[in-house]
């Protein structure tokens, strides 16, 4: 039988999994090509690697239950924001596009009165590559 501290620890991880679909959908639907999901490069995860005209995307995706601490994709801290530099960079390098066009994009999903809501930030932070 699962303990408290367990049914949380799963809804949460449902959670992320709904909130990085609907992010994917989201982007497909905006003329993104998703090119890899729940990628590890660089001992990082990245949601979600897409390409939109000639630019590798690299999209993180926050999801909440309810809009109560505000918009997930603002909590993108500055350390976040570096480990996934380190994963893109990793991610270029692996697959020999070190000379690409890159960005971040961060992606929130919020569930209101049952219905996602979704705020896409493009070219949310930079970092040199």
């Amino acid at each position: 039988m699962l303990d408290a501290r367990d049914r949380k620890l799963r809804r949460r991880v449902a959670l992320g999994r709904a909130g990085e679909a609907i992010a994917a959908r989201h982007l497909e639907t905006s003329g993104f090509t998703i090119l890899e999901r729940n990628v590890v490069a660089g001992g990082v995860e990245l949601d979600i690697v897409a390409r939109e005209a000639g630019c590798i995307v690299f999209v993180e995706v926050r999801a909440r239950a309810t809009s109560r601490f505000g918009d997930p994709a603002l909590s993108v801290d500055g350390a976040k924001q570096r480990r996934l530099a380190r994963g893109a960079h990793a991610w270029l390098r692996l697959k020999g596009a070190a000379g690409w066009r890159a960005r971040f994009d961060v992606v929130g999903v919020v569930w209101e009165a049952g219905r996602p809501r979704i705020s896409h930030y493009r070219d949310a932070f930079s970092s040199p590559f």
